[in-house]
């Protein structure tokens, strides 16, 4: 007989839980660099309308299929159509995109860990931008310390998971999150006392029309899709740890809420220490692990400052990989029957050893320059990590989203549909609109974001 399913303890439990898996280092790193990039003010203006029209309306549809099934990816599309549906390939597409993402993004992590560490124990005061610079090209090639980081990321993120859903993820969300917060509060309430808050509020919010180019709004959609961590089964995963009676639509506009309100933080937390500390923009990786150091070795109190800064990185890492984690884990529990400890064991412990040649990457080796010089036909070389990095963020992610849209709005059931939609919520006259968008507006503007993340527009997007 198989085991009553676990559900969060309360419904703050899973707002803050879905928050953290959509708040990534995409909201930390990734919105304030492209912002900053496309112009500012203009660019927030349209991304705010794009999660609103498309991000918001996609994660609505996975928490609905999650809820209402009531079971993982590949469970719960089956669930919703029919046993052997070609739809199934949708939630396996969830399934293999969130273990091919954390076996790169552990390594990411790991460096944002290596980077507090690094913080407490030597600092950066006394080091020349040069020094700081080549310090993290060095980390960048050092294929034992990357490794090394990405293992203990790796377990931290295992024991998580293994302990379930209220006492390890939930608990944890409920520690990690606020936590969060508090570090950027703190960092903020710093930044406007520095010299640069004014420029860097401009900067971020001014209207500096000279910088929006025609691929901007493109941009601003690509962001809003990635930032919200749409297409990886997260939400779906974590919607099924919902009663069947709780609300979807307002706690859908929550977590979307949180996830923009800690990006436009992270901008006004950004620029003024950089502007503070006379620097420019970087890009996204640049900006985190060389511009941030530097900006900090320079000011009064930044070797205090430093270790905030990459801790809060580091718990923005950790709550989007315990969701991912989670994903790979519900599916050996739903669909094989397997002990929570055993599936947790046994799919963390394989993303960690997939994650190693992306922390091999940035060395001489086969999985870095070795490969990307064999590779110098395909974009001008890829690494392993640009290879895994490239096929689940610029392909299975937009293909996941458009998967959702469409199953969602056109093969569930439209009594179905508008019942788990109206359940539990006072804002069932949006179901409408919610329906036109996914149907007519959300795969137009997911097959443009997947476009333009491939490169057919000559505009990348930034992860989130």
């Amino acid at each position: 007989m198989a085991a009553a399913r676990a559900h969060w303890g309360s419904r703050l439990g899973f707002i803050l839980a879905a928050a953290g898996s959509a708040v990534g280092l995409g909201n930390v790193w990734g919105f304030p660099y492209i912002t900053a990039r496309n112009g500012g003010g203009l660019f927030v203006i349209i991304y705010l309308a794009c999660v609103a029209a498309v991000g918001l309306p996609i994660m609505m549809a996975e928490i609905f299929i999650g809820r209402t099934a009531q079971n993982s990816p590949v469970g719960a599309v089956r669930s919703l159509s029919r046993p052997r549906s070609p739809w199934m390939g949708l939630g396996w597409l969830s399934v293999v995109a969130a273990f091919l993402i954390l076996s790169f993004y552990g390594v990411v992590a790991g460096w944002s860990m290596y980077y507090v560490w690094l913080s407490i124990t030597e600092g950066f005061a006394g080091m020349t931008p040069e020094e700081i610079g080549a310090a993290f090209g060095a980390a960048h090639a050092n294929e034992g310390l990357n490794a090394l980081w990405h293992i203990i990321f790796m377990s931290l993120t295992i024991s998580i998971v293994i302990a379930g859903i209220k006492q390890g993820i939930e608990l944890w969300s409920r520690i990690l999150m606020p936590t969060l917060f508090g570090l950027l509060l703190v960092l903020l309430v710093y930044g406007m006392t520095t010299s640069g808050f004014g420029e860097g509020f401009s900067y971020v919010f001014g209207f500096h029309t000279d910088k929006f180019r025609a691929t901007s709004t493109l941009d601003a959609l690509g962001q809003a899709f990635f930032s919200l961590s749409l297409g990886m089964g997260a939400l779906i995963t974590y919607g099924s740890y919902l009663r069947p009676d709780e609300d979807i639509v307002s706690t859908s506009i929550i977590v979307s809420a949180v996830d923009t309100m800690v990006a436009l933080l992270a901008a006004l937390v950004i620029f003024p220490i950089l502007f503070t500390a006379g620097l420019g923009e970087e890009d996204s990786v640049g900006l985190a692990f060389i511009s941030i150091p530097i900006a900090f070795s320079q000011m009064p109190g930044g070797a205090a400052l430093a270790p905030i800064f990459f801790t809060l990185l580091t718990f923005a890492a950790l709550t989007s990989a315990i969701s991912l984690l989670e994903v790979a884990t519900a599916y050996f529990i739903d669909e094989r029957g397997w002990t929570r400890t055993k599936a947790t064991m046994v799919t963390g412990g394989g993303i960690m050893i997939l994650g190693i040649p992306s922390a091999l990457s940035g060395g001489a080796g086969l999985f870095g320059t070795r490969l990307k010089e064999a590779t110098e036909w395909w974009g001008g070389g890829q690494t392993w990590f640009d290879i895994m990095f490239n096929i689940s963020y610029n392909w299975m992610l937009p293909l996941g989203g458009l998967g959702i849209a469409t199953f969602v709005a056109w093969r569930v059931g439209d009594a179905a549909r508008e019942q788990g939609f109206k359940t539990g919520t006072k804002l069932g006259k949006l179901y409408w609109g919610w329906v036109q968008l996914l149907r007519f507006i959300v795969p137009i503007a997911v097959i443009l974001v997947l476009l333009n993340a491939i490169g057919v527009f000559n505009a990348g997007g930034d992860g989130g």
